[in-house]
């Protein structure tokens, strides 16, 4: 089964918050925590804007983040 963008982006957002709090419970992570909250934000506010470009540009920040 193939997930569209639509299906899959609130599931890499999940994934994402998942990582971010793996990585805030680490000493000395807060570089890497505040990217993802970075990454987080800005999938926040294309989701809300439904910019389709901004979705799609923060749907592939979000699935390479690790």
């Amino acid at each position: 089964m193939t997930l569209t963008v639509g299906d899959d982006f609130p599931v890499q957002q999940a994934r994402v918050r998942d990582l971010l709090d793996d990585y805030a419970a680490r000493p000395n992570w807060r570089i890497w925590t505040a990217a993802l909250r970075a990454v987080l934000d800005r999938a926040d506010r294309a989701a809300m804007s439904g910019d389709v470009v901004e979705i799609l540009r923060s749907y592939q920040e979000l699935k390479d983040c690790q």
